[in-house]
């Protein structure tokens, strides 16, 4: 059911506020607030609003506005309350049944390979070769394990098959040959953005707009662009908002200011928790041999292999990629 404006925007209220509850950014906020009780500015006549000041006036706002942003950029728009977890996934049934008996088929296939070679789906390391491995962790890419026997746990065409047969039912396109059918091998009628949309959405892409690195029949210099947007680049990260830094690497992102400006727009920083749960994570991938992990080996080892001219982040990869 479509929901009317407000009831729409009090939902997504609800669901952000639920969502930051429970967060790291929810306690930092509380013990700020505790301790500026003790300032001799917060008096206690007029104690919310002295309180809201301060969290302004130290930055806590700012974080918290940057928290609320990706928040809303993670989310779907606004469902029906009752509408269950899977839906607000993925709202297409047929979608939905189609994802259903793909995952099926990988299931199989991971299975019978399991028991064509007879290896358990995951496994406890002995502890010799937690040690063996912890001590390789920064050159997995230089470890050669045999995997000549595992197979991919399916081919790109049979996926590119799946793709070409999904129908919309509620879709009548009648046997008369038309363009439509000649479109191309997917007949998924999904809603795309018309021109008009599209101009609106990549209008940083108009002609008389710069664009770093591009430096063909721009009306000013390339290099004064560059200047310019640099300066204004340091300036959206001295502000620290996330919804600044996303409208500006819309023209391009400073190489320099690469790392900084993404930290930003997806709101995240490096504070202990989250550096103790990359740990974790690296000792849950030490202790437990996972049939998958042979299996994003193998695939990195096809694709990203360590050529010093294309790929140098091999081994970030596997940790990357065994981690999450």
């Amino acid at each position: 059911a479509m929901l009317d404006p407000d009831r729409g925007l009090s939902l997504t209220i609800a669901r952000v506020v639920q969502r930051l509850q429970g967060s790291s950014l929810h306690s930092q906020l509380e013990r700020q607030a505790r301790v500026s009780l003790h300032k001799p500015e917060i008096k206690l006549e007029s104690l919310k609003e002295d309180i809201k000041d301060f969290l302004k006036t130290s930055g806590w706002e700012k974080k918290l506005q940057n928290a609320v942003y990706s928040e809303l950029s993670v989310f779907p728009s606004p469902c029906h309350p009752a509408a269950p977890p899977e839906h607000i996934k993925e709202p297409l049934a047929y979608m939905r049944k189609a994802q259903g008996s793909w995952e099926k088929r990988i299931l199989k296939s991971l299975n019978s390979m399991c028991t064509e070679l007879n290896i358990p789906l995951a496994q406890k390391r002995p502890v010799n070769e937690q040690k063996e491995l912890l001590n390789k962790w920064n050159e997995m890419g230089s470890d050669e394990p045999d995997l000549s026997l595992f197979r991919p746990v399916y081919a790109p065409k049979d996926f590119l098959e799946v793709l070409m047969n999904l129908r919309n039912p509620n879709y009548e396109n009648g046997e008369q040959p038309s363009f439509r059918n000649h479109l191309g091998l997917i007949q998924v009628p999904l809603k795309v953005k018309d021109i008009p949309e599209l101009k609106e959405d990549l209008s940083e892409l108009g002609l008389n707009i710069g664009q770093l690195g591009i430096d063909d029949s721009a009306q000013v210099p390339p290099e004064f662009f560059e200047n310019d947007h640099v300066r204004v680049g340091q300036k959206v990260l001295a502000e620290q908002d996330s919804a600044a830094a996303q409208q500006y690497v819309r023209q391009g992102c400073p190489t320099a200011l690469r790392a900084d400006l993404w930290a930003l727009i997806l709101n995240i920083s490096n504070q202990p928790e989250d550096i103790l749960y990359y740990e974790q994570l690296k000792s849950n991938v030490i202790q437990h041999d996972l049939l998958v992990d042979s299996l994003i080996y193998k695939d990195v080892k096809l694709t990203a292999s360590n050529d010093d001219y294309y790929f140098v982040f091999e081994d970030y990869l596997y940790q990357v990629c065994k981690y999450f």
